[in-house]
């Protein structure tokens, strides 16, 4: 687990170092009404760094290297399944629809994973995926990709 913990804060500490640059570099940090919009970025990455050197240092002083970074077994089995519905969601995104393509992918995952009733898991799923509608499209007029069976404007679902 050192090594996996290891390459994580190193990923870490180079992400949140360009973000706390890239704040600084494209935007203000001061306006004529206080903090600019590179203030709060960069305070963020800032914190991201020292919190990836602190998991570094960890990782340097611990002697026990810990388990093995990547599962086997029923654990690898899940982890592929799960990295393999996520690129057919990716894939898919276009044709099937944001709403209806988050529907469908937590469906898979939860009946699959949780293996619960499917009334549970087509509740959990048509929740997650009408809040996902109601904050982003609805309140925040955010456009998602509607896909072949979505009509925006009319709210109408069309197979």
């Amino acid at each position: 687990m050192r090594s996996a913990d290891r390459v994580t804060a190193v990923l870490l500490l180079a992400i949140s170092v360009a973000f706390s640059a890239g704040a600084l570099k494209y935007y203000s940090w001061w306006g004529s009404g206080g903090p600019g919009s590179a203030f709060l970025p960069f305070w963020l990455g800032l914190v991201m760094a020292l919190l990836a050197l602190m998991m570094l240092f960890k990782t340097i002083k611990e002697k026990n290297p810990g388990q093995a970074w990547l599962p086997s077994g029923e654990g690898l089995r899940n982890m592929l399944v799960v990295l393999g519905a996520t690129v057919v969601f990716v894939a898919l995104l276009k044709v099937v629809g944001m709403i209806l393509g988050t529907a469908l992918y937590l469906a898979a995952l939860i009946w699959y994973l949780g293996r619960h009733r499917w009334w549970i898991t087509a509740a959990i799923a048509v929740a997650a995926a009408g809040f996902n509608w109601l904050v982003f499209v609805h309140w925040l007029r955010v456009p998602f990709p509607e896909g072949k069976f979505w009509l925006s404007e009319a709210g109408i679902w069309i197979f």
